[in-house]
């Protein structure tokens, strides 16, 4: 007997159901509570006889099935026994070719613990070795003969009465994993809400760094909720990358109830921070989750929109964070900024379809790209780099610029710094070795570090430092 959520498979095979059926009819959204009022047999029914789960992508347990497989050709019997709906169950059956019977909730009764027991029972007897992973199935090992616990806590396993008879062991999840999910490298990203700041010069204002940082922290906790929901949403293509497959949701590491989870505590934390910054501040939090989202769910899906949306949820973190501290941001910073994430939002795109070309893929899926748009994509990018440093050179010799810093002409050479940090990362690209995101990539980077570092020095320098004599 085998169990299949969290047992032969690592996810939940009701909330992926779930998950793609509102992606697919987001409408049923309404229905899902009457459902779930109905019971958790009929809910399981209803999306089961909706969705076709993609079976060849699921994470499955390869060294359990490949345990179940030779069993069976050893002459056992196996036999598929879960609280999954029956049309679910039947299908992974019939993709495994392990199982020689189906035992699985019908659209009436719920096969989980008790249940799912006297249903074994009454197909075989109480003489049967179970397959299990949870709480759930305590009852059940204490009725059979034999145990195989999969990926069971050390608390659990104490408490299986049946002797065991093979363990298989799951993922170590730590936080390390969590971190991963919560993508807290993206953190840097956020930094963007003190640019005003920085620009302005205003970071010695204490209440000013203040709001900026609860400012940060509220971006930071938003956007940690939207990467979990970004990766619950597109499990599919995900676990069709070369790299993404890896993710904890895709690759079954983290329960998929955990993520909707923490997602909404997240969201809720940093709504309530951003309201304490200000109600002005608030409106720019919801409108960035709210084209996140729809990035997520639609937009990324079509060409060159995609990269808009990236280019605009960058410089919106600029705009939110003038408006935390009530600084109006200049016509050269919204400039530059949208040439300069225009630029970013490119390579990232045409990383990925390096990588895919490599692999000798056509291009990515769930994306309008193939590896063909890379002699278009390419020039788009590097053109809108070179055009965000024409503008700070515009800027480094506009009144702007000399009314703001005591040593103005110290700009140009940020001007060529910043020329050299995009040349480096187009050439990178091209060279393959261009993360999938082109900020993680410069926080790696030991070279775009001394840049950025020289950058910073050299704006400081020209705005409070003086000529001598």
């Amino acid at each position: 007997m085998v169990d299949l959520d969290g047992t032969l498979v690592a996810s939940d095979t009701l909330v992926e159901g779930a998950l793609r059926l509102l992606r697919r009819e987001p409408w049923h959204a309404l229905r899902l509570p009457h459902w779930v009022l109905s019971g958790r047999a009929r809910l399981k029914n209803e999306i089961a006889s909706r969705i076709d789960l993609p079976m060849d992508t699921l994470p499955w347990r390869a060294d359990l099935v490949g345990y179940l497989r030779a069993e069976r050709a050893a002459g056992r019997r196996v036999i598929l026994a879960t609280a999954a709906d029956h049309k679910v169950a039947q299908r992974v059956a019939d993709h495994l070719g392990c199982f020689d019977e189906v035992i699985a909730s019908d659209g009436q009764r719920n096969l989980k613990a008790g249940a799912k027991l006297e249903a074994i029972l009454a197909k075989v007897g109480p003489s049967f070795v179970y397959a299990g992973d949870s709480a759930a199935d305590l009852p059940i090992w204490k009725a059979a003969t034999g145990a195989i616990p999969v990926a069971l806590p050390a608390r659990l396993l104490r408490q299986v009465a049946a002797p065991v008879e093979r363990q298989f062991d799951g993922l170590a999840v730590g936080l390390g994993v969590w971190l991963r999910a919560l993508r807290v490298h993206q953190f840097v990203k956020n930094l963007l809400v003190f640019v005003p700041l920085f620009v302005s010069f205003q970071f010695v204002d204490l209440a000013k760094l203040s709001s900026a940082l609860l400012a940060f922290v509220a971006f930071c906790m938003a956007a940690s909720a939207t990467y979990l929901a970004n990766d619950l949403w597109d499990l599919d293509s995900d676990r069709a990358h070369p790299r993404k497959r890896h993710r904890p949701f895709a690759s079954g590491a983290l329960p998929l109830v955990d993520g909707i989870a923490v997602a909404a505590v997240l969201l809720a934390g940093g709504l309530a921070l951003a309201a304490a910054v200000s109600p002005a501040f608030l409106g720019m939090l919801i409108a960035y989750v709210v084209l996140t989202t729809a990035y997520s769910w639609a937009l990324k899906q079509y060409v060159l929109i995609d990269v808009l949306c990236l280019a605009s949820l960058y410089t919106w973190r600029v705009l939110a964070g003038s408006v935390a501290i009530g600084v109006a941001v200049s016509p050269w910073l919204l400039a530059f900024a949208v040439l300069l994430f225009g630029s970013l939002a490119l390579v990232k795109r045409c990383a990925e379809l390096v990588t895919l070309r490599g692999l000798g893929k056509p291009g990515s899926r769930g994306r309008d790209y193939g590896v063909e748009d890379l002699v278009i994509l390419w020039p788009m990018g590097v053109g809108l780099g070179i055009s965000a440093v024409v503008v700070f050179c515009l800027y480094v010799g506009s009144a702007d610029a000399q009314n703001l810093h005591r040593m103005s002409e110290m700009l140009w050479l940020v001007a060529l710094a910043l020329l050299y940090w995009v040349g480096r990362l187009w050439i990178k690209t091209a060279r393959g070795e261009m993360h999938d995101d082109p900020i993680v990539f410069t926080l790696r980077d030991r070279g775009s570090r001394i840049v950025f570092t020289a950058m910073v020095a050299l704006s400081v320098l020209a705005h409070w430092g003086h000529w001598g004599g």
